[in-house]
Formats: structure tokens, C-alpha cells, sequence
């Protein structure tokens, strides 16, 4: 019992747990839109490029507006901000969920749709990271926080996709995109019942460029940073792009359909909650600097042995194991410089940590569908899988220079 309370302490704050609540909710929702679009995309088209141009077109404003995003987060209350993201992601669910029930979509809609919610998400991802640590009660339950809130997201990656599955089978892709639309609502009713106190925010008085600028230099040249992010960018370019293939998998390669696609996502969430369960037992983040590597390594691996099997018992293990060193890897990263950036950079910092992972994604999404057309599934997963355990090993060689930083306590 008392290893369970140790292990859900960031709860005993009043706002981080309703917030815990209402993202529980609505981020199965949007796990339910992410299968059904790719499902309904790959029906549409029978295309791995254009699983890819779709996957492309829901990241890629990320590349270009998330620094953007972290500076109206060092300069802004980020609660309202994130109502207002909250507030466009469930207005583009509905949008999308009135087009496919119609019946009548047609792909270039479904794409502009997509890149709407690349551009809301483009602001709500860093805002959400870097307000954080404003909802716990005690700065030592921060890692904790964080690690829960990555259980939120993967717990519901678990869900969400059995939910799309049976939802798309029984009734239709357009309920999928309905619920999702109505998910927002809890996080919303969270994020309103929350009472936040008024955050210091520091006016530098200088234009938005040199304030960018400000936040390239503190992040890229602190050595540890600049290591983390650079690891994260290449393991979010090549590794964590293998999703946009995974109905390829589901229909040709293991001879399923909606629900066997199901079935492989949620084995990446099954991994992802066993990285995350360990993360939250943790006291403190001064152990984490060897989880980096280690985590890159497994997820490799997890990758390589997956674009082998052609069992579907087998090819969910294998995204167990991926599962694990992805989360390991995306949330230990996400703890370790939440712990030792400085609060009033926190936001633009957590744009470039935002960047390096959903930012790649696109490119990365987009080259593997390329591939994955030319050369196969396949042997585009398992090429990926040998660079993501490459560069864990390369980050070995940075160990020094962040438990340095780590036990100083800040870049």
C-alpha cells in the first residue's frame, strides 16, 4: 500500500488530479481519431505514402510553430492558454466527426482537417508540459507528476485503440471521431474547476526573436540539453514513426483487419505503462541519465524483432518491448529537463523537447511511408529499429556530462 501511495503522490494535489481525470478521458479519445483516420485513410487509398502525407500533414506544423508556442508560454498565464487549445482540438473533432458521417468526406478534407489539428497541437503540446509543475503542490512530487501524465497518455493508447476497433467494426469511423469530439469536455470541466495562482511572468521587453534566440542559446549550449534533445529528434525521426505503418502490418503482413490494428497499437501501450509504472516508483530523477540509452536500445530492438514476426501473439510482444523503451526514453526525458531548466525558460524549452519529438515525427512518418513503398514494411522498421539502438549507444558516451547536471540540479 504504502508503495502505491509513494507511486501516485503527484494525486494528493488538487489540481494535478483533475487534471489526471480529465486528460484520462479525453486522450482516449484522441487515440480513438488517430486509428480511425489511419484506418479509414489506408481504406480510402490502400497507399503506406499517403498513410505517410497524412501523418506528415498532422506533425509537421510543429517544425515551424512550437518555439513559437513556447514563448506565449514563458510570457502568458499557460492556463488559459490551454484552455483555448483544448477549446479549437474539440471544435476540429467535431468538424471532422459532421464530415464522416455525412459520408461524403473526401481525402484532401480529411488532410486539411489533420493539419488543423497539427497547428492546435502545435501550441497545446508545450503549454501542457511546461504548466505542469504549476499544478503540483510539492516540487519533489514533480517527476512523479510527470511520469503520471505519461501514464495518462499511454494508458489511454491502450484503450483507445480496442475502443476504435470494436467502435469501427460495429458501428462506424465516424463515431470514433464523435466521441473523440465530446472527450474534450472532461479536460475542459478540469481545466475550469482547477484554481491556479497567478504566476509571475517576466517581460524581457525585447521582440519575440531575440526571446527565441535567448532560448536557442540556454538550451543548446548547456551540453546535457543539447544531448537529450538530439537523442529524442532521432529516435522521434526513424523510431516512433513505425505507427504510421502499422496498418500495413494489421492487413497484408499478418493477414488481419480493424481489430488486429487495434491489437498492435495497444501492445505499444502495454510497453509504454510498464516504462511508465517504473518511472513513477522512483523517488527522484538522479537515476534516470542510464535509463536514456538503455531505453533507445530496447526500443531498437523492440523494432528489429517486430519487422521480422509474422505472428500477430508474437508481433504484440515485440510491441511491448518497443512500448517500453519508447515511454522510457520520451518520458525520462521529459523529467530530467523539467528538473534542471530554470522555471521562466521552462516553456520555451519544452517547445524545443516538443519539437525534437513531434516535429520529427512528420518527417520521419513521411520518409518511412516513402520507403515502406519502395522496399517493404519490413525492412523500413527494422533499418529504423538498427539507427534508434545506435543511438542510444552514442548517448552513452554523454552520461558524464548529465548526472553532472543532474546532481547540481540545473542546466
Amino acid at each position: 500500500m504504502a508503495t502505491r501511495a509513494h507511486a501516485l503522490r503527484a494525486l494528493g494535489s488538487r489540481n494535478y488530479r483533475l487534471y489526471f481525470g480529465g486528460q484520462l478521458v479525453s486522450v482516449i479519445g484522441t487515440w480513438m481519431q488517430q486509428v480511425a483516420l489511419s484506418w479509414l485513410v489506408y481504406q480510402m487509398t490502400h497507399s503506406a505514402m499517403m498513410l505517410g502525407i497524412v501523418a506528415f500533414c498532422g506533425r509537421i506544423p510543429s517544425f515551424a510553430l512550437t518555439p513559437f508556442a513556447g514563448l506565449l508560454a514563458d510570457r502568458f498565464n499557460r492556463h488559459r492558454l490551454l484552455i483555448v487549445t483544448q477549446t479549437f482540438a474539440m471544435l476540429q473533432g467535431f468538424a471532422m466527426a459532421a464530415l464522416t458521417l455525412s459520408g461524403k468526406e473526401q481525402l484532401w478534407e480529411l488532410i486539411a482537417l489533420a493539419l488543423v489539428l497539427g497547428v492546435v497541437r502545435s501550441f497545446d503540446v508545450p503549454v501542457r508540459q511546461s504548466f505542469v509543475p504549476e499544478m503540483i503542490e510539492r516540487a519533489e512530487d514533480l517527476p512523479n507528476a510527470i511520469a503520471l501524465n505519461s501514464s495518462v497518455m499511454n494508458g489511454a493508447r491502450l484503450i483507445g485503440p480496442m475502443v476504435a476497433g470494436a467502435v469501427i467494426a460495429v458501428l462506424s469511423v465516424g463515431a470514433c471521431f464523435l466521441i473523440d469530439a465530446v472527450s474534450y469536455l472532461a479536460v475542459l470541466a478540469a481545466l475550469v474547476a482547477m484554481r491556479v495562482p497567478e504566476r509571475e511572468v517576466r517581460h524581457s521587453g525585447r521582440n519575440p526573436i531575440a526571446d527565441l534566440r535567448e532560448g536557442l542559446r540556454y538550451a543548446f549550449g548547456a551540453p546535457e540539453i543539447r544531448a537529450i534533445l538530439t537523442l529524442l529528434a532521432i529516435v522521434s525521426l526513424v523510431g516512433q514513426p513505425y505507427v504510421v505503418l502499422l496498418p500495413i502490418y494489421a492487413t497484408q503482413l499478418l493477414n488481419g483487419g480493424a481489430a488486429a490494428l487495434g491489437y498492435l497499437t495497444a501492445a505499444g501501450g502495454i510497453g509504454a505503462l510498464i516504462g511508465v509504472g517504473y518511472l513513477a516508483s522512483l523517488p527522484d530523477a538522479r537515476g534516470l541519465g542510464s535509463v536514456l540509452p538503455l531505453s533507445a536500445v530496447c526500443f531498437g530492438a523492440g523494432l528489429i524483432a517486430f519487422s521480422f514476426s509474422r505472428l500477430l501473439p508474437l508481433s504484440m510482444a515485440c510491441l511491448v518491448l518497443a512500448g517500453v523503451g519508447m515511454m522510457l526514453g520520451t518520458a525520462a526525458s521529459n523529467t530530467v529537463l523539467q528538473t534542471i531548466v530554470a522555471d521562466h525558460m521552462r516553456g520555451r524549452v519544452m517547445a524545443f523537447y516538443t519539437l525534437s519529438v513531434m516535429g520529427m515525427i512528420p518527417i520521419g512518418g513521411l520518409l518511412e511511408g516513402t520507403l515502406a513503398h519502395l522496399v517493404g514494411a519490413a525492412v523500413t522498421t527494422g533499418t529504423s529499429g538498427v539507427i534508434v539502438a545506435l543511438a542510444g549507444l552514442w548517448f552513452a558516451w554523454k552520461l558524464p556530462q548529465l548526472k553532472e547536471a543532474l546532481a547540481r540540479g540545473g542546466a
